[in-house]
């Protein structure tokens, strides 16, 4: 029996069947062979719709659909061009910022590159950058943002990690901020050397543009200072902005009708939310099954001769997640590999919280990494460009994505020095 289930399931994926398919076929039939009930399965769903923080996912992702589909990104292109746009390489940095934003309240960076793409890459072009600079800019830039709450994937890595999601987001904030920063010092660069023009400072149009966008100017705050400073949770945090952006979008800017867009809007979210949701409980059991079978107490095993220290475990691990990255989309990643990885990253020493922003660092880079970057492709199509010219166009975006993951991997402390852990 166990050879023709074989054959069933490679028969499967052969087909294009959805990964929850997959991932539930291999835990049945796992529980099945030990002898042990498959309704076991069913017990991780029960458990996700029990948790308490897991209320912020569709929330947090309907909040950012909502932003997705209103002229937010008009608005914060218009505010971003007005504030920086007199900087050497000031439009590029309006490109990196709005990218990264945006990046932050929808969760997916290839919605990015499609909703922004369209805008950017005209104003790019318009002022003097290269094509290939401009390409290259917008490809990477759609996955910036990640480290930043409400950070979806940071939220999912909390639940199957079993990590206080607050703290993740708070561990986030400076290896985010060095990856920003590492990115905007290459807009500099780049930017002062061209032939590109600068946007003169204006006050009555930074004026304009900051009354233009009063309203969403908030939500950042009310997501940072909330969690931050301790006064709201993850879901209450979810639960506020929810309403907040709603509000606004539908009542004070009207961008969107109540009736007629709202429940659009609340579908299409709540199918992205239940294809994870689904993802998630099937990749729990797979945990089960693995941890019931000593799995990864067997890999440790097998892996411990070659690999002697923390720091031999990190570089491995980078090299592992960056292939695993530019194979597997995010949310793939994420509940495919973590539960493997966690075991072996205890047995190392690593914290669990640092894990985390390696982790979320290294997918973030495959989005566009070659040969298989979701990024790569998504840009192929929206720029109607051949993927070779992509993988040219990343380069030196992603080096400084790497530089800043190699100092963020070797000093732990950079992500743990604001919670007050102190790791060797």
């Amino acid at each position: 029996m166990a050879w023709v289930a074989g054959i069933g399931l490679t028969l499967a994926t052969l087909l294009g069947a959805p990964l929850f398919v997959i991932l539930s076929l291999i835990t049945v039939l796992g529980f099945l062979a030990d002898g042990q009930d498959a309704a076991i399965l069913f017990t991780e769903f029960v458990k996700i719709a029990e948790q308490p923080m897991f209320i912020a996912i569709p929330l947090f992702t309907f909040a950012g659909y909502l932003m997705a589909e209103a002229r937010t990104s008009v608005r914060l292109i218009d505010l971003t061009k007005a504030l920086v746009g007199w900087l050497p390489g000031g439009v590029a940095i309006v490109a990196l910022l709005s990218c990264a934003f945006f990046t932050v309240f929808t969760g997916v960076s290839g919605v990015t590159v499609i909703a922004l793409g369209g805008l950017l890459l005209p104003a790019l072009l318009r002022e003097g950058y290269t094509e290939r600079f401009a390409l290259g800019l917008l490809t990477t830039g759609g996955s910036r943002g990640l480290l930043f709450p409400p950070s979806l994937p940071i939220i999912i890595y909390g639940v199957i990690a079993q990590v206080d999601i607050g703290k993740l987001f708070i561990a986030g904030v400076v290896p985010g901020v060095l990856d920003l920063a590492a990115a905007l010092l290459l807009c500099l660069f780049l930017g002062g050397r061209g032939p590109t023009e600068r946007v003169p400072f204006r006050l009555d149009e930074a004026v304009r543009a900051i009354k233009a966008a009063a309203w969403e100017l908030p939500v950042p705050f009310i997501i940072f200072g909330g969690i931050y400073g301790g006064f709201l949770t993850a879901a209450e945090a979810a639960v506020t902005m929810a309403l907040y952006v709603f509000i606004v979008e539908v009542f004070i800017y009207k961008d969107l009708h109540w009736r007629r867009d709202v429940p659009r809007v609340i579908r299409e979210s709540m199918v992205l939310v239940g294809g994870i949701l689904i993802i998630i409980g099937a990749a729990l059991g797979l945990t089960n099954l693995l941890v019931d079978r000593e799995v990864p107490d067997h890999l440790f095993q097998a892996i411990e001769p070659f690999i002697t220290n923390k720091f031999t475990f990190l570089l491995a691990l980078n090299v592992f997640l960056l292939v695993v990255a530019a194979l597997l989309d995010v949310f793939s990643a994420i509940l495919v590999v973590l539960p493997l990885i966690l075991p072996l990253a205890a047995n190392y020493g690593v914290d669990p919280v640092h894990l985390g922003i390696v982790f979320l660092m290294n997918l973030e880079i495959g989005y566009s990494l070659p040969p298989m970057g979701l990024n790569l492709f998504v840009a192929s199509f929206r720029f109607n460009q051949p993927i070779m010219a992509l993988y040219r166009a990343t380069l030196p975006f992603l080096l400084a994505t790497l530089l800043v993951l190699a100092l963020v991997t070797y000093v732990p402390s950079i992500s743990l020095w604001l919670l007050g852990i102190v790791q060797p």
